[in-house]
């Protein structure tokens, strides 16, 4: 049996004899008239394409279309599982507490470098509110899609006491707005008068104002219930933002720095607490990924906060690990 290709050689040998010759032989005598010339050599070139088709291949005519090729080829989406193992896989180091890593090889986590995190962000509104952790965490952001030249006014900028904060990052075409929100009913009324469009991103936190002030882990479950039900009208424009919330750290009774936190945000009361902020996540029916600051804090432990409360940067630079990743993970799955 004669071999496909070379069946198609000699089949384009044998077409090559049988319409190039005439070809050639009615072009001299045609030489004389050249439209009459150029009319015949454009009859005999389609003749010879429609004889030749057959031997060639149909992906030698047509552009390629196999996926190997494309320039930027879809990636598969990633497991829910993947979402739920973020907090598990995060370690930090018993030796060098202000570092940490990811564990799951499987769903390919890493702490992105800043300009990862400025191409994953990049072009977006970044809303952040909250207490002074909600700042704390606006100041690790920061840091990442920062030149470390601009961030100490940045951060002096940022904590003002009490105050608002925005920043536009015209590099990434990111703006940052931090908004001043210590209590739950702050975050309600800002979910209820967002401006549309909405924001892309947006992460909230709060609970130890309550805490302090008010003392009461029922009242703070009904004031957390507001914040859910505004922050469910957010979510039907497509595509909806994406809503972080920033859970309670662990509270070292014997370091907080008066007397009257040490009695009323004692570990019985914050634990509480804690519990009733759980209910904003997914896996308990809420709009919002929850980021565990009170897993991160105890596995950082005593070592990384000075007054009980409020943890060193490591923390939070971690919780905006678990955040970037949690972006790339649901941008994939909208793939």
């Amino acid at each position: 049996m004669v071999p496909a290709a070379a069946a198609a050689q000699l089949g384009a040998l044998a077409a090559l004899l049988v319409i190039f010759i005439p070809m050639a032989m009615a072009g001299y005598h045609l030489s004389r008239n050249k439209m009459l010339f150029f009319s015949g050599a454009l009859f005999i070139s389609l003749a010879v394409f429609v004889h030749l088709t057959p031997y060639f291949p149909l992906h030698f005519l047509l552009p390629s279309t196999s996926p190997s090729t494309s320039s930027s080829p879809p990636l598969p989406p990633l497991p829910l599982s993947c979402l739920t193992s973020l907090h598990t896989s995060l370690h930090f180091h018993p030796n060098t507490p202000t570092s940490f890593s990811f564990s799951s090889a499987s769903c390919h986590f890493r702490p992105l470098s800043p300009s990862s995190a400025s191409d994953l962000l990049n072009g977006s509104l970044i809303l952040i509110a909250g207490d002074s952790q909600s700042r704390l965490f606006a100041l690790s952001l920061l840091a990442l899609l920062l030149p470390p030249s601009d961030l100490p006014p940045a951060e002096s900028a940022l904590f003002r006491r009490h105050s608002d904060y925005q920043i536009s990052i015209p590099e990434s075409s990111i703006d940052l707005h931090f908004l001043w929100s210590p209590f739950e009913s702050n975050l309600t009324s800002l979910l209820r008068t967002t401006p549309s469009p909405p924001p892309d991103v947006l992460v909230a936190g709060s609970g130890l104002w309550h805490m302090l002030h008010v003392n009461d882990p029922v009242h703070y479950s009904r004031q957390l219930s507001a914040v859910r039900a505004a922050a469910d009208l957010l979510l039907p424009p497509p595509p909806p933002p994406h809503l972080f919330w920033l859970g309670l750290p662990e509270l070292v009774g014997p370091m907080l720095n008066t007397e009257e936190k040490r009695e009323r945000m004692n570990l019985t009361v914050s634990r509480r607490y804690e519990r009733e902020g759980r209910r904003m996540g997914r896996s308990s029916g809420g709009p919002f990924f929850y980021l565990d600051v009170g897993m991160m804090t105890r596995r950082c432990g005593e070592a990384c906060t000075a007054d009980g409360m409020h943890y060193d940067r490591a923390v939070y630079d971690a919780a905006v690990q678990v955040m970037l990743n949690a972006l790339l993970i649901e941008s994939r799955q909208r793939v």
